[in-house]
């Protein structure tokens, strides 16, 4: 059955792009101010191809962009707006407690955020009632 398109698809694309945990926390480090892959990769623990892969991402999103000096290129958050939504976002954490963190689907048990797939992260795409 074909879905309507109601005009969520460009919300739908920005919460994707925010819902993988290292992107998060580069744009949470990138709220800070500007910072290198090397700067990222040393604060945060990834290795140089993760933080790249992931910065890749989000400027492809238009959340991120870069500056070049000498050879250096310094990553800066493009919409202050986005640190709103994280502290919009907080707040609704706070007011709901642990209902999302134990969500079935989406909460911390839940590593791969396609309902009904077992977070065991062995690529076999088994649902977790065919795991059962």
């Amino acid at each position: 059955m074909a879905m309507m398109d109601d005009g969520c698809a460009p919300a739908v694309a920005l919460f994707r792009s925010l819902a993988d945990e290292t992107r998060l926390r580069i744009v949470r480090r990138l709220a800070a101010g500007e910072a290198r892959v090397v700067d990222l990769t040393g604060e945060l623990g990834l290795a140089q191809s993760t933080v790249s892969k992931h910065l890749a991402c989000l400027r492809a999103c238009g959340l991120v962009d870069y500056r070049v000096e000498g050879r250096q290129s310094f990553y800066a958050l493009t919409r202050p707006e986005l640190m709103d939504l994280l502290a919009a976002a907080e707040g609704v954490l706070a007011a709901t407690g642990t209902a999302v963190a134990l969500c079935p689907v989406y909460g911390a048990g839940a590593h791969d955020g396609r309902p009904g797939v077992s977070g065991s992260g062995d690529g076999a795409g088994r649902t977790a009632a065919a795991s059962r």
